[in-house]
């Protein structure tokens, strides 16, 4: 079926092992998969999955199991400073009735341990602890030894040590300007009202950022929130590093009282969700977020970069890991010819790629302009501007013939190749 018999994969994270479980069903590859962490990683939050995305994990055999750990509400309640409603929509409703695929709001570790499960049923091979020291041709270097492929495919994300080491190595992720703290809170802790009023994702606007709230499992028994702003990039360490840690360090001490501030003004029903969820917060985690600037390197030799490691992008659009997924059908596609050399697959894919990556990519940075400070007339403005887009939008009857939701109905398979 295809001239690639073998495939090592450099990252154990969703990108990677989606691609293993595609290669090795789809195109009779043997695949084998390095992860640097010695076991599957419980760090990150929850991540929103598209019906792009979806349909995507459908046909790899796992959208049951995912449906059954993440919640599915796919409405979007905006909510004022003062915690009215402005607005609210189905934001994938036109969607779900094209595809038959919704929203799902997953725990990160989840959708790992999902994939993972799937990975090992299939019998593919996945080595935890293994630091890649080099790569040269097909040939993957580690500190155990060498192994050889007829591809090699970068999964390891927006620090991909493939792109740093074959790629691409001048091309580097850059700070967005938004930082984010996020939260999971057990619904135990909550008053039982609270996840009732939960019916889906829910955003509140403010002066400082955007606040937003999202039950993360089925049952509603744990919720995610978040809260996202301009934060100015510090000055010390190399790449900032230092400086974050510094950041981090005065988020975690002093984040409750400052968020509470924020939410000073929220009242009613909403307003004590809001302020139940911060108040039964035991922790918390802050992360700058970096994207990888447009263009860029993705492949060279028999290395190919997928996902994150290829085109990171601002989380703002809910489509990092649908963008993963996508990438991983593409090239399964592409492999099916077995007379196209490999030289001639990525560059195909790259033609065939760009476009959509682009447009993505310029739809994160303009949903995340929302997450800047303003002052009183701007918040104003925001909120006005969203309550307006919902009611023209549902007068006009647009949401029922899809505006904005074009590009949840994309299907990688359908692309001509």
């Amino acid at each position: 079926m295809s001239e690639v018999r073998k495939a090592v994969i450099i990252g154990g994270g969703p990108a990677g092992l989606a691609a293993a479980l595609r290669l090795h069903k789809h195109n009779n590859i043997t695949c084998v998969i390095y992860e640097l962490r010695d076991q599957p990683t419980t760090l990150g939050g929850a991540v929103g999955i598209m019906p792009n995305g979806l349909r995507l994990l459908d046909r790899l055999g796992v959208y049951d199991e995912l449906c059954a750990r993440g919640y599915g509400g796919g409405m979007l309640t905006m909510h004022s400073a003062a915690g009215d409603v402005v607005g609210a929509q189905d934001f994938v409703g036109w969607a779900r009735s094209e595809t038959g695929y919704g929203y799902l709001r997953i725990k990160r570790v989840d959708l790992v341990d999902v994939l993972l499960e799937a990975v090992r049923r299939e019998g593919i091979e996945i080595r935890f602890g293994v630091r890649v020291t080099g790569i040269e041709g097909g040939v993957v270097s580690t500190e155990s030894g060498d192994e050889e492929a007829d591809l090699v495919l970068g999964c390891d994300g927006i620090h991909s040590f493939v792109r740093k080491a074959v790629v691409d190595p001048g091309f580097v992720g850059v700070y967005s300007g938004i930082a984010g703290s996020f939260s999971i809170v057990p619904s135990s802790r909550l008053p039982a009202q609270s996840t009732d009023l939960m019916t889906g994702l829910h955003g509140m606007m403010t002066e400082e950022g955007m606040f937003m709230v999202n039950p993360c499992t089925a049952n509603k028994d744990e919720v995610m929130w978040g809260f996202s702003r301009e934060v100015q990039l510090p000055e010390s360490g190399k790449d900032g590093r230092d400086g974050w840690e510094e950041t981090r360090k005065a988020e975690v001490e002093g984040f409750r009282e400052y968020l509470l501030k924020v939410l000073a003004k929220a009242t009613g029903e909403w307003g004590s969700v809001v302020k139940d969820l911060v108040c039964n917060t035991s922790s918390i985690n802050f992360y700058p977020v970096y994207r990888l600037p447009l263009g860029g390197r993705w492949y060279k030799g028999r290395c190919l970069l997928l996902g994150d490691a290829a085109h990171a992008m601002s989380p703002h659009a809910g489509q990092g890991t649908s963008m993963a997924l996508e990438d991983v059908f593409l090239l399964s596609r592409l492999l099916e010819d077995s007379s196209r050399p490999l030289s001639q697959v990525f560059t195909k894919f790259d033609e065939i790629r760009r476009p959509r990556v682009d447009e993505i990519y310029m739809q994160a940075v303009k949903n995340g302009a929302a997450r800047k400070k303003t002052g009183p007339w701007g918040l104003w403005m925001k909120e006005l501007g969203f309550g307006m887009l919902v009611n023209v939008s549902s007068a006009l009857g647009l949401d029922k013939r899809g505006y904005g939701q074009k590009h949840l109905v994309y299907d990688i398979d359908e692309v001509e190749l």
